[in-house]
Formats: structure tokens, C-alpha cells, sequence
């Protein structure tokens, strides 16, 4: 993802909460001021970030936990391929039901639900550099 900007905001209680809004349209607060200049920092580059979701007082909180710059630069010069991986890997909670599964997922059927996942991402970066 690109960070398309961070925002400070101050609260009623006089904190400072960053809004991260990414190029997709997601946004992710985090009230830790480390994290907020790091995020200042890499506006308008390719980032990974960490997150957790919360369920508060009847709102959908996403909290930034950690936000690092791509590795090797620029994610055009990524191989789709690579990219899609990465995200079938974050997405498997997802894609196997739950972050903790009851029983362990054998290598092959983790294979099978990972696999036909990465192929779409694949093929959609591979269509958005088109």
C-alpha cells in the first residue's frame, strides 16, 4: 500500500491521534507518537504496516501497530507473483477461517485455499500495471 497522508488530530482529552489514510481508501489511527512520524515520513511511499481491528462502543476501530517501507524500493519494480504471495500469507486467517484454527491445517489443503487466492492478486497487479 501508499500512504496518501497522515493527519493529526487532537482529542477531547488533548491527545494526538494519526490518521493514516492509504491510496486504497483504508485508514488506520494510532495515538503512539512514534509510530505517527514514522508514517509522516513515508507518505507517498510503498509501505507494509501491522494492524489490529477492535470493536468499541459500537465503532470499527483499525489501529496502526507497525509501519516499515517496502523493501527494495518502489512496489512496481515488485514481481506480482512475490506480491500476491505475500498477500495470500497475510490473508490466510482469512482464507482458513479463523486466526486460530481448531485443528492445524495440513501443507497441502493450506496449499489449495492459498494458492487460487494468490493467482487472482497475481493477475489483478498484473492488470493494474497494464
Amino acid at each position: 500500500m501508499v500512504v496518501r497522508s497522515v493527519e493529526r488530530v487532537r482529542t477531547r482529552s488533548g491527545k494526538v491521534r494519526y490518521v493514516v489514510r492509504a491510496d486504497d481508501g483504508r485508514e488506520f489511527s494510532t495515538f503512539r507518537e512514534r509510530i505517527g512520524e514514522e508514517a509522516e515520513r513515508y507518505q507517498g511511499q510503498h509501505v507494509h504496516i501491522e494492524f489490529h481491528e477492535e470493536e468499541r462502543a459500537g465503532f470499527h476501530n483499525v489501529y496502526l501497530d507497525r509501519i516499515q517501507p517496502v523493501a527494495g524500493g518502489d512496489a512496481a519494480d515488485t514481481d506480482p507473483e512475490e506480491a500476491a504471495w505475500r498477500t495470500a500469507v497475510e490473508a490466510t486467517p482469512w482464507l482458513v477461517g479463523s486466526g486460530e484454527p481448531e485443528r492445524e491445517v495440513p501443507p497441502e489443503e493450506l496449499f489449495e485455499r492459498l494458492k487460487p487466492f494468490k493467482d487472482r492478486v497475481a493477475d489483478d497487479i498484473r492488470s493494474d500495471q497494464e
